[in-house]
């Protein structure tokens, strides 16, 4: 099918949606009022157990609990698509495409500097593309010699003389509200993704809220925490020590309702818990198992 009326080159515009959904934009106009916060905290178990059965063979790129993320945050947003929805300019659309987007830490020092990174996902990917390709993303985030599309657009803007900045600022802005920014521009913007995920694990940081912007479309972010041994606790009040991960959501609650997102995290619980899921194409069905 064509494009419609009404729609923007990065999304449908939803129509047949109940009065909530379609009432809310309208009175909630920004999505950083409307944030809502969700902390889950993942055994990791079967996750260690998994990665040292990948990487027995010793590939050239380790697996790591980071590729799982990314793979399993875009396989719940393809099985739960009310995920990639966004609102822009009072109205809701559904997403054109799922995709993942992270910053890469060229060196880990004070003055080291940042590249971006989207993935782009299809509906046959595994745990195999998605790591293949975050490798390739890596590559290029780290070359002295590539420069990303993201990053190059922002040097653009830090060339310009600055009384043309503030232009250039309300501007994009009117482009970014109606859905006029050239694709060229929003391709390496991770706030036009459907998910942006932080490994703050990765630099010794506890998994906590980060907000959501009034810019782009994303409608999700994904914080990931310290791997470290805390406390489970059986129906008995028993207690064991277990390698662990804490992770933080912070979701646009106009785009579904509670019950919507209990399913969706119990999705994600499912596929961390049970990371062979992984190896099945991104759009493949998964039986959920809950842990609650």
């Amino acid at each position: 099918m064509g494009k419609k009326f009404g729609d923007r080159k990065d999304g449908v515009l939803l129509k047949n949606i109940t009065a909530m959904h379609y009432v809310m934009p309208l009175m909630y106009p920004n999505r950083c009022d409307n944030e809502a916060f969700i902390s889950e905290r993942i055994d990791l178990t079967n996750i260690m157990a998994y990665l040292e059965k990948k990487n027995a063979g010793d590939p050239e790129y380790k697996y790591n609990l980071f590729q799982i993320m990314v793979t399993a945050m875009l396989k719940t947003i393809t099985l739960r698509p009310k995920m990639n929805r966004f609102i822009a300019n009072k109205s809701m659309y559904q997403r054109n495409e799922v995709s993942a987007a992270f910053t890469i830490k060229k060196i880990f020092s004070d003055n080291g500097a940042e590249s971006l990174a989207i993935i782009r996902s299809k509906p046959t990917d595994t745990i195999d593309t998605i790591h293949n390709e975050i490798l390739r993303q890596i590559s290029i985030g780290r070359s002295d010699t590539q420069v990303d599309a993201g990053t190059a657009s922002l040097e653009a803007v830090k060339s310009l003389p600055r009384f043309l900045v503030k232009f250039v600022g309300w501007a994009a802005r009117l482009l970014d509200r109606h859905g006029w920014m050239p694709y060229d521009v929003i391709k390496g913007d991770p706030y036009y993704s459907s998910v942006v995920l932080t490994n703050l694990g990765s630099i010794q940081l506890h998994a906590g809220y980060h907000h959501l912007t009034n810019w782009g479309t994303n409608s999700v972010f994904c914080a990931i925490g310290e791997i470290k041994k805390r406390p489970f606790y059986d129906d008995e009040g028993n207690v064991t020590m277990r390698t662990s991960v804490d992770l933080g959501l912070t979701i646009d609650e106009r785009i579904a309702d509670g019950y919507y997102y209990s399913r969706t995290v119990q999705l994600l619980k499912t596929l961390l818990e049970n990371p062979e899921l992984l190896e099945k194409p991104l759009n493949e069905e998964v039986e959920l198992v809950c842990t609650r």
